[in-house]
């Protein structure tokens, strides 16, 4: 059984990975799209900040908070392999570990600092903003149910 100190890190784990869920599900749904109804280089521009911004403290302990509490939720799942649930758990850390995190730096990182580089009233900058808008969104919607499936997770292993 999961109580105690774990109870409330995996109930960390629930709220943390589900918050990183809605984040990366809003973006998904209404904040690129209406990035990419810009004109190419107000899209981009827009883009930039958004990526200057998302560097920031309070987005950084959004994202990486829930990445602390997998892997500590996993250490602690290893040591006491509780009756129930250990099987979720470890599916959970792992989940938003590999699909969300890992996937953040191997897929949408790249393309951030690809966007970055760029003027956004540049021809190139035109010719990329389309290219980036459909690669990047597909990324974070692997992300945004990779965060979403780990949270639930979570919550089963408490059930």
């Amino acid at each position: 059984m999961i109580d105690g100190a774990y109870f409330v890190l995996v109930v960390l784990g629930v709220l943390g990975t589900g918050v990183v869920a809605g984040v990366f599900c809003g973006f998904s749904t209404f904040v690129m799209r209406g990035l990419a109804a810009l004109p190419p280089a107000q899209g981009v521009a827009a883009m930039q900040a958004v990526n200057v911004t998302a560097l920031q403290p309070p987005f950084m302990l959004v994202f990486i908070g829930p990445a602390a509490l997998c892997v500590a939720i996993l250490v602690v799942t290893f040591v006491v392999w509780p009756d129930e649930g250990a099987v979720e758990l470890i599916l959970a850390s792992a989940l938003y570990l590999v699909g969300t995190f890992a996937l953040t730096m191997a897929a949408n990182v790249p393309r951030n600092n690809a966007l970055m580089k760029l003027e956004p009233a540049s021809a190139e900058a035109a010719a990329y903003w389309p290219v980036y808008v459909r690669e990047w969104t597909l990324w974070n919607h692997i992300r945004a149910v990779a965060s979403a499936a780990a949270s639930v997770l979570y919550v089963l292993a408490l059930a």
